[in-house]
């Protein structure tokens, strides 16, 4: 018995019971159904019931089908999980200048491997200065520092802060500085990231001098103003030290 293809009449009956995924599914079997399931008609009301305001800016050179599919697409990719970053703390080693004027009165090396996150698991740490690490000065209204974290092996070195404190010091309190991240060459040029350097500097008084005994450091989202979760400041991380090829 030869085959017939149902008549145009039974195609729109049958649309407008069917699902957006059986329409795109049936829009794919023939020539024919792909003109009837892709009319703008069937189309239109599920744009505007699922992606409204992709509906206002629509324009008469894109399909309703296609806004479907594009409204999709990125849902899809919001709701997609992030890949586990390339690096890990093990990789990394923290490195802090401390400048008083033009003179580096110490240098903190902090190895990752060392560094416990925070009980939440989030991209700050606290580091203890002491031994010979230990810092001390007489003034404390001109400190700059320098943040720089380095992959081992100095296979790659990224600049996270380098600026002066905001503010006078205060003894018992912390001395902060903070700076805005750029945002992944690779990804967006020299656009901003949404995120910001952070380190805490804790201080006391010792026979007369100031005395860096703590340092807290970390990134933070400029959007929650919380710190970001370890593996997210990896995957920031590694744009700037690993080579693009690696992170395809």
């Amino acid at each position: 018995m030869r085959n017939v293809s149902p008549p145009w009449q039974a195609l729109d009956i049958v649309s407008d019971r069917l699902d957006p995924e059986t329409l795109a599914t049936a829009s794919c079997v023939s020539k024919s159904w792909s003109i009837s399931f892709s009319a703008d008609h069937l189309w239109q009301p599920i744009c505007s019931a699922t992606f409204p305001s992709l509906t206002n800016l629509r324009s008469a050179a894109v399909s309703y089908r296609k806004l479907y599919s594009l409204g999709r697409a990125a849902e899809k990719r919001r709701r997609q999980k992030p890949t586990k970053p390339h690096l890990s703390m093990h990789d990394l080693l923290f490195a802090f200048d401390i400048q008083k004027g033009r003179d580096t009165v110490a240098t903190i090396i902090a190895p990752g491997r060392d560094l416990e996150p925070d009980r939440n698991g989030m991209f700050q740490f606290d580091i203890v200065v002491g031994g010979d690490n230990l810092v001390g000065f007489e003034e404390v209204d001109d400190l700059r520092i320098t943040w720089n974290v380095v992959l081992g092996g100095f296979e790659g070195v990224f600049r996270m802060m380098d600026c002066s404190g905001k503010g006078s010091f205060v003894l018992g309190l912390e001395g902060w500085f903070s700076k805005e991240l750029p945002s992944p060459g690779c990804c967006c040029g020299a656009a901003a990231s949404g995120m910001v350097a952070d380190l805490r500097l804790g201080m006391r008084g010792e026979e007369g001098k100031v005395v860096v005994e703590r340092m807290s450091v970390g990134v933070m989202s400029i959007v929650s103003w919380r710190y970001v979760c370890v593996d997210d400041g990896l995957r920031y991380l590694q744009h700037f030290l690993l080579p693009c090829n690696t992170l395809l």
